[in-house]
């Protein structure tokens, strides 16, 4: 049933086990966190293009805000998707994550639908997804399933 104007997505929630080792990764992969608030333990926040928010909360926070939460950091059955500016960016992004030890699903490949992708592991198992811009000159056909 609609009710006036379609949602908005406008923030992706990360629960996390380890606020600082999760500050690193994203901070490393390029984001600007600011932690210099009171709350910063459990809360942070990086503003990406177009208002788009991605947060980071703590267990103990989740659980105050969601007082159903069951969940439990980790791997999970989403990618969490970042641009790229370019197919050497994705190579480059990923040799620099996995080479400081952050675990990496997937190497970076040239995808059939025409971009440079890879996938590297946050510290709480989550897959982030590194994709340089697609290339209709280098778009394939699909795997077959």
């Amino acid at each position: 049933m609609a009710h006036g104007a379609p949602p908005v997505l406008a923030q992706l929630n990360l629960v996390v086990a380890d606020m600082a080792a999760t500050v690193r990764f994203y901070r490393r992969l390029g984001l600007t966190i600011d932690d210099r608030h009171p709350f910063a333990a459990h809360h942070l926040e990086a503003a990406m293009p177009g208002g788009f928010l991605l947060e980071f909360d703590s267990i103990e926070f989740a659980r105050r805000w969601d007082t159903g939460w069951r969940g439990q950091p980790g791997a999970t059955r989403n990618v969490i998707g970042f641009n790229l500016p370019s197919r050497q960016a994705v190579d480059a992004v990923y040799a620099d994550l996995t080479g400081v030890g952050y675990a990496g699903q997937q190497p970076p490949c040239d995808a059939f639908w025409g971009a440079r992708y890879a996938v590297v592991e946050d510290p709480d198992g989550n897959p982030v997804g590194l994709m340089s811009p697609i290339d209709p000159a280098r778009k394939g056909t699909p795997p077959t399933l």
